[in-house]
């Protein structure tokens, strides 16, 4: 076990199948958007998926214990943080389901061909140059703030790889809503299913959740709100199945 980790990473343990994932708190550990993102898509049976900008794989490894795809691809710019997930996926013994590809999310097209993927996921950065102060780790500032690709970088990106009639799942932030709709339609992913992630039932939304089709035709689905907290400090139950706890 040892032998797997370098100096300050930690093993967690992810409550499903047993799986496990290497993490350096130092750089970026996962959040719940990956969770939420990872119970959100809809992955059928022999479908192969991309996840672009993977981190440490986190979104691959879920994908493959909650459905039944062929296989599972992540694409990571960050070499620490590629080589963190191969370990990880090597440590589940899933290297014939899930590879780690590093590479750069706007040469994904080039990198693994146009139309590749029945299904295509990505938990992006968040915030734009406008948005906050970026942190002064750059692991963390790359993977919080568009340094490396934009949100337009994205939406390209998963337009080309998908086959026609392909899915895109993405978790933002609502209030890039509006150019994430419009963003989406520009290159031919059709918004079908949304979901709005709420801390509590009385407060503002702090996530949404995006299924788009390419090349769908017009009509979006809302789903009922999701919320994090019955009360402060307890779960939900819904989030408390979307951890398998």
């Amino acid at each position: 076990m040892e032998a797997v980790l370098k100096e300050g990473e930690r093993l967690d343990e992810l409550q499903r199948n047993s799986y496990r994932i290497i993490q350096d708190p130092r750089r970026f550990c996962f959040g719940m958007d990956a969770v939420l993102l990872a119970g959100f898509a809809r992955v059928k049976p022999k479908e192969q998926v991309l996840d672009l900008g993977t981190g440490t794989g986190i979104i691959p490894i879920l994908l493959k214990g909650r459905t039944k795809g062929k296989s599972f691809t992540g694409l990571e710019i960050q070499p620490e943080s590629a080589d963190m997930a191969r370990r990880s996926v090597s440590l589940n013994h899933l290297e014939d389901q899930i590879r780690i590809v590093t590479g750069d999310i706007k040469e994904a097209d080039k990198i693994f061909g146009a139309g590749s993927f029945e299904v295509v996921t990505c938990n992006p950065p968040y915030m734009t140059d406008l948005h906050g102060l970026k942190n002064p780790s750059e692991a963390k500032a790359i993977a919080r703030h568009e340094v490396l690709c934009t949100l337009e970088d994205v939406i390209t990106q998963a337009s080309k790889l998908l086959v026609p009639g392909g899915r895109f799942y993405l978790v933002h932030r609502p209030f890039r809503l509006a150019e994430i709709i419009f963003g989406l339609c520009q290159k031919g992913l059709e918004p079908k299913r949304m979901r709005l992630v709420h801390p509590y039932a009385d407060r503002e939304p702090v996530m949404v959740l995006i299924e788009a089709l390419k090349g769908g035709r017009p009509r979006v689905t809302v789903e009922k709100p999701l919320i994090i907290y019955e009360k402060p400090g307890k779960y939900a139950e819904e989030i408390c199945e979307q951890y398998g706890y």
